[in-house]
């Protein structure tokens, strides 16, 4: 016989809210380190995500190397410069070069998260149109984990300077899996309810109004 569902109550629903907006992309971390047990939670957290035909997609690859650290933050930084030239001759181009964007170095936990492009677990369900709700299903699992390290003062960091095909070779991974995301995970040196970007003067968060549209 299944459990009667919670109560979540206003109280409940505020801290979600706060949950939500304390939620931040870390780039600087201490030097603490995760326990292994606060790590599984997290996975434990990802795996209750939604998925396509309840498809479980992800593919979660956790780095222990140091070889492996030292290649995938040395290839970022390659990526990065790459990326500045886009802001050549700009105003911009400076301020691009200051900012920190990932933790590649500090972070005592590196995760990289794939997706399993040919899985046999929902049999196929819901993808025969959009085969990229795998992908987006991997996403919310990423989301899951996020909030659920915030919840235990845990930082995440999600870095996208990168070639993927580079990191899948890198990791040796089967050629089916897609690279979703590579993300640091660790405590931060400092916790804002802003983000980073925007108390740099990079870019400010734009009234959620704006996005919505009717039709």
């Amino acid at each position: 016989m299944s459990e009667a569902p919670p109560l979540f109550d206003a109280e409940f629903a505020a801290g979600f809210t706060q949950l939500l907006r304390w939620r931040r992309d870390v780039r600087h971390f201490d030097c603490r380190t995760v326990a292994e047990e606060d790590m599984r939670a997290l996975l434990a957290c990802a795996s209750f995500a939604p998925s396509v035909g309840n498809a479980q997609p992800w593919r979660f690859v956790r780095l222990r190397s140091p070889c492996i650290r030292d290649a995938l933050a040395a290839h970022v930084d390659t990526q990065r410069a790459r990326a500045a030239e886009r802001y050549a001759g700009q105003a911009r181009y400076d301020h691009y070069v200051s900012l920190k964007l990932h933790g590649l170095r500090e972070a005592p936990e590196l995760l990289a998260v794939f997706c399993d492009e040919r899985t046999g677990a929902g049999h196929g369900l819901g993808i025969a149109t959009m085969p990229e709700m795998l992908r987006y299903s991997c996403v919310l699992a990423i989301h899951n984990l996020w909030l659920a390290a915030r919840l235990r003062g845990i930082g995440l960091g999600w870095v996208s300077i990168l070639d993927p095909r580079t990191v899948q070779a890198l990791l040796e991974v089967p050629a089916e899996w897609s690279l979703i995301a590579l993300l640091c995970i660790g405590y931060p040196a400092e916790e804002s309810d802003t983000p980073e970007l925007e108390r740099r003067g990079w870019q400010s968060r734009e009234p959620w109004s704006d996005r919505v549209f009717e039709r």
